[in-house]
């Protein structure tokens, strides 16, 4: 099924190309530049949308083994997740449940976790089993006093959270079925080659750039060159968006070669999984996923953005995962040098035209920015910011389960 909403996807992208049309929206938005600066506004945006939604937090490739673990702190919230004996993963508060100091730092691989501070210890499915110097602290339950769980869900070789331990919405329906076409990139059993972090503008200002080819052959002419197409169209499940330019032609890489496909004169049986999900495929509120190659090895970079302490600030760790991990030093290098390209063009071009942007609003001189007909992916970005923000948690549930018939007839 997810197949063949990519085949219809595909297809319609050559039928544009062909045409030379891209999908428009009906007309110009304005959006408040306010959205971007307004600091009472970026602290309600934490707390509605990071703080209550559900998370891309971690590839599956990044805690691959029984015991693997990572420690991250997400707008003030501190994460612990943690693969379990049987497989699966678990999401905790990351305090211990003391005096709330973190149980845990950084990443590795561990089977409990003792506090730092009084020695208190967790096994890690979150289970309270030690009690340091009990005779003198005094009696209490166990297993009341367990590392807080909250909501978690793993698919398509990716892991969500939700930092609130009593959300009632579904992650699963959160996501409309997206993760269903997310699995064709065939995540499971991929390798985490490397990843870094990289400072941003304010996280809106960032996020527009992934929802952009707008901008391509511009800001980005001496990296990907002035000819690069800037046109894309938007296929959108909720608030996830596909964005992917209407051609019919596709670039197939085999070992040190690019071959040049014509999509238009395949069957749909004969089009590469890889060319199914070519594009920029971003997850709401702060996932970018898009492919690449490093020496002709099949590789994506997954961007994860998150907002800063201040409205202007944010963060974005790019992971580099691969199909195989490469083994000889030309195939190992081939990597490196892609990804550290993709560094160049985030850092350098992206996120430094971001900061300058951010700081030219925060004057206050200018009342709107736009988006154009042709960048229809930053007016729903925008449009789902704004509903989900002033949504309460019931409406949440409605407005996902007004999603899901919308899926079906996909």
């Amino acid at each position: 099924m997810a197949r063949n909403t990519l085949i219809e996807m595909t297809r319609s992208l050559i039928a544009h190309g062909d045409a030379g049309t891209m999908e428009l929206a009906d007309e110009v938005v304005r959006i408040p530049a306010s959205a971007y600066t307004d600091e009472t506004l970026f602290e309600r945006e934490k707390r509605q949308i990071f703080r209550r939604l559900p998370l891309m937090v971690a590839p599956s490739c990044e805690l691959p083994e029984p015991g693997d673990y990572k420690a991250m702190d997400i707008c003030g919230v501190p994460l612990l997740l943690t693969r379990q004996k049987d497989g699966t993963v678990a999401a905790f508060l990351n305090m211990c449940t003391h005096r709330g100091n973190p149980v845990a730092s950084g990443s590795g691989n561990a089977s409990r976790f003792t506090c730092g501070y009084h020695g208190w210890t967790f096994k890690n499915d979150g289970a309270l089993i030690g009690v340091a110097s009990p005779q003198d602290f005094g009696a209490i339950d166990k297993a009341a006093h367990c590392l807080t769980r909250f909501p978690v869900y793993e698919s398509a070789g990716l892991i969500w959270a939700t930092l609130d331990p009593n959300s009632k919405l579904d992650i699963a329906d959160y996501l409309c079925g997206y993760d269903e076409l997310l699995k064709a990139f065939e995540f499971d059993g991929w390798h985490l080659f490397s990843q870094r972090t990289l400072s941003g503008p304010n996280w809106k200002t960032a996020y527009d750039g992934y929802l952009d080819f707008y901008h391509l052959p511009v800001l980005h002419a001496n990296t990907f060159g002035s000819d690069f197409y800037n046109r894309a169209n938007y296929f959108a499940f909720g608030p996830h968006q596909r964005l992917s330019t209407p051609s019919r032609y596709a670039i197939k890489v085999s070992g040190e070669d690019d071959m040049k496909m014509d999509l238009a004169a395949m069957n749909d049986d004969e089009i590469p999984q890889e060319v199914l999900v070519q594009g920029v495929w971003t997850i709401f509120p702060h996932i970018s996923i898009a492919s690449f190659y490093g020496g002709g090895l099949r590789g994506a970079m997954i961007s994860q953005l998150f907002p800063g302490d201040k409205v202007g600030e944010s963060y974005t760790t790019q992971f580099y995962v691969m199909e195989h991990k490469p083994t000889d030093e030309a195939a190992i290098k081939a990597a490196h040098d892609q990804f550290d390209f993709l560094e160049i063009v985030v850092r350098d071009e992206d996120y430094k035209t971001g900061k300058r942007q951010h700081q030219a609003l925060q004057s206050g001189l200018m009342k709107d920015v736009l988006f154009g007909r042709n960048e229809r992916g930053g007016q729903v970005f925008h449009q789902w910011v704004d509903k989900l923000t002033n949504a309460s948690d019931d409406d949440l549930i409605e407005i996902f389960a007004a999603e899901q018939p919308s899926l079906a007839a996909e």
